[in-house]
């Protein structure tokens, strides 16, 4: 396709410039010539445009158009790229750049006009001004919708009811779409287009874990389209110069100022060191695990043995582990205990207990 355009634009930079010769006067007196007296043909003014416009169509040209794709195609990006917010903050900043730049432009409006070249100074001063509003007005973006947050009391910029995007292991967890269901989620749940794909390839593993974990994911997404109260919006923006799915989805959540929402450890963390704000369904299942104290009674069923001798091992319903001394004596058995300490680790919650004055519960 290359050669093929290069071609072309040879033929056509080959008639531009034979028709610049006969435009400027150059051409060669051939009428007398010979169609068989090649040297004058290959030595006429209007062979050499030929071959000179050839040319420069097919290095020239193509090198210039090139250039201009690609500064299309990076524009492209960047337009994609770019919120509305910083859209119109940018809007605002140039227009109060160009009355800045017209007032300065009145009121020096005598001088200007002094001579010929006094409208390309004021054209000048207007674009400069056109330029630092708009640079001003994008780095102070956060303050400057904030300002609007406090003036007309709504919340524009970091706004209790947001955007939140679902990555994969989230989807595939389940738990989203009863929360989603429950109403403690607000806002729309965006599904980047890369997430589907990511689905889509887990769901065709050969792995029979891995692709029942994908259609999982598949179905759970289907499920919570069905529902009334849960919006669910699919996007298609995606980032071509990046090659991990997380690294787009915390691209995309700075673009749309949105949540991400996961149970990925290390996403969580490398989201929150770039300034974007997480929801970790791990971190709200343990949030909202009932508080027990030591000294607390409760009811348990040891079903494992601890890692130290002579410990039992009990879980609760909501899945924390209890690890209770001398629990090995009451194996399969349901007793008694009393809490002596709580560890909390990134892990969970864990608790540790000894039967209560060895009170076994039938």
């Amino acid at each position: 396709m290359k050669k093929l355009m290069r071609f072309i634009l040879g033929v056509f930079g080959s008639i531009i410039c034979f028709n610049l010769v006969g435009i400027a006067g150059l051409s060669s007196d051939l009428s007398e010539v010979s169609i068989y007296e090649v040297d004058s043909w290959l030595i006429s003014s209007e062979f050499i445009s030929i071959v000179i416009g050839f040319l420069l169509g097919f290095f020239i040209l193509f090198y210039l158009l090139e250039k201009v794709l690609q500064l299309a195609i990076r524009f492209e990006r960047k337009l994609k790229e770019l919120s509305w917010r910083k859209l119109i903050v940018g809007v605002i900043g140039v227009t109060i750049g160009l009355l800045f730049g017209l007032l300065v432009s009145l009121a020096f409006s005598g001088v200007l006009k002094s001579d010929g070249v006094g409208k390309y100074i004021g054209i000048l001063i207007n674009m400069i001004f056109a330029y630092l509003g708009l640079s001003i007005f994008l780095y102070k973006e956060k303050e400057i919708m904030r300002l609007f947050e406090k003036k007309y009391n709504v919340d524009i910029y970091d706004g209790v009811i947001s955007n939140k995007i679902l990555d994969t292991s989230v989807i595939i967890d389940g738990r989203i779409a009863d929360i989603a269901k429950s109403g403690f989620i607000e806002g729309v749940l965006i599904i980047p287009e890369f997430i589907l794909e990511e689905l889509r390839h887990i769901a065709d593993s050969s792995e029979t874990l891995k692709r029942n974990r994908g259609r999982r994911g598949l179905d759970i997404l289907k499920q919570m389209q069905k529902e009334p109260n849960i919006t669910v919006e699919i996007v298609d923006q995606d980032f071509d110069d990046i090659q991990e799915v997380d690294s787009k989805l915390i691209k995309l959540a700075q673009i749309m100022n949105a949540k991400i929402i996961t149970n990925d450890y290390n996403l969580n963390k490398v989201a929150e060191l770039q300034g974007v704000r997480v929801l970790n369904i791990n971190e709200l299942a343990n949030a909202v695990k009932p508080i027990v104290l030591p000294g607390e009674e409760m009811s348990v069923k040891f079903i494992n043995e601890g890692k130290v001798v002579g410990q039992g091992v009990a879980y609760l319903d909501y899945g924390t582990m209890i690890v209770v001394d001398d629990g090995i004596n009451y194996m399969n058995q349901k007793v008694s205990v009393l809490v002596t300490s709580i560890l909390q680790t990134a892990a969970g919650r864990m608790i540790f207990a000894k039967p209560n004055a060895k009170k076994q519960i039938v």
